[in-house]
């Protein structure tokens, strides 16, 4: 029995309407997320509500296998294909015929790999290992990773062609801090689930306080972190000894950029005292040492508007990509601006890693 999607946020509640949109179209989707966050539970969901639930739900880690071993797992073998081959054996392809084909961590499928997924998803055909004949097979495939495929893509460890074959639905679950009214709900859920199973041990549900002390911790490893610390405090009976356990250091490290209450919070506010440095201020920007007739020839308000946004923009994307550690999906999504936009902006600004 799978687990079912638990949660009352808008998050949880779109994905569960999106499940029921899609489950009957057999369009692949791609699901994403931080680890833990319930990516397999919701590729479940999908199969389960979907007109496939009779065949099989054939999952493969691409992440856990080697790349010589992933490519026989998923297309099969031929007796004799290799060393140690001393039987035909199907592939996961074969045996999801007609079912789901979830495909596990698959921003960490090796490069040589992704060619030869990309013509199956294309064709729908397949060789085994050691063979000549093509076989055809009907999946649906459902693809989830925790990485940043774009960001893979221009760091040219993911196949673009690939990525938009899997990216037909996107589903993209939210991290458990960003979604703290899903915390009771899954407390409760799973308490529900360890009773039955392990009926020698009862811990007690959280009280009002413990309550709130757990949905203010940030939960690093997400839904699967707080599974385990409800399957603890059922053994040791004890929210204190749990709270104490917890790994205090996984804080969250996103850079706050202070904001002027005038703008209303949306847009960065540079502190500098413009009154007392006028002169200052237009210099970085005009050269005043020239004639007055020229000096008023290079002064325009919406050139100079131009150069000081450029500038604060400038500074303000170097100083989230230094707190990140350059990783720019964070900080484009710290920014507020897509992927690419944050590339065109870096590339023009000269905005760069130090060179190591």
């Amino acid at each position: 029995m799978s687990t079912p999607l638990i949660g009352v946020s808008k998050s949880i509640l779109k994905i569960k309407e999106l499940i029921n949109h899609v489950a009957n179209t057999c369009l692949n989707v791609l699901i994403t997320g931080e680890t833990g966050v319930g990516k397999e539970v919701v590729a479940q969901s999908l199969y389960a509500e979907s007109n496939r639930s009779t065949k099989n739900f054939v999952k493969i880690n691409c992440a856990a296998l080697p790349e010589t071993l992933l490519e026989s797992e998923l297309y099969g073998y031929e007796k004799g294909a290799f060393t140690g081959a001393h039987r035909k054996r199907p592939g996961k392809f074969q045996t999801a015929d007609k079912g789901v084909l979830f495909l596990d961590e698959i921003g960490d499928m090796p490069l040589a790999l992704q060619s030869k997924m990309l013509h199956v998803l294309q064709s729908g055909e397949f060789s085994p290992l050691g063979s000549d004949y093509e076989f055809k097979t009907d999946v649906w495939v459902i693809a989830a990773t925790n990485h940043d495929l774009e960001e893979s893509i221009y760091n040219k460890t993911f196949r673009e062609d690939l990525f938009y074959r899997l990216n037909i639905i996107k589903i993209d679950i939210p991290p458990l801090r960003k979604r703290k009214e899903d915390i009771a709900p899954l407390i409760e859920y799973y308490f529900r689930l360890y009773k039955s199973e392990y009926p020698d041990n009862h811990g007690s549900k959280p009280d009002s306080d413990t309550l709130a002390k757990l949905c203010n911790y940030p939960w690093p490893g997400n839904v699967r972190q707080l599974q385990n610390c409800i399957k603890k405090q059922m053994v040791l009976k004890s929210w204190e000894k749990i709270f104490d356990e917890l790994p205090r250091e996984h804080q969250e490290n996103i850079p706050h950029i202070h904001t002027d209450s005038q703008h209303n919070g949306t847009q960065p506010f540079v502190n500098h005292d413009f009154a007392n440095d006028r002169s200052g201020i237009i210099s970085e920007f005009v050269d005043l040492s020239t004639s007055s007739d020229k000096l008023f020839e290079d002064i325009s308000l919406k050139k100079i508007k131009k150069l000081a946004s450029d500038r604060v923009e400038k500074e303000v994307i170097s100083f989230v990509l230094e707190k990140v550690g350059w990783n720019r999906s964070r900080a484009a999504k710290i920014l507020k601006i897509s992927y690419k936009t944050l590339l065109y902006k870096m590339n023009e600004f000269k905005v760069h890693p130090p060179v190591k």
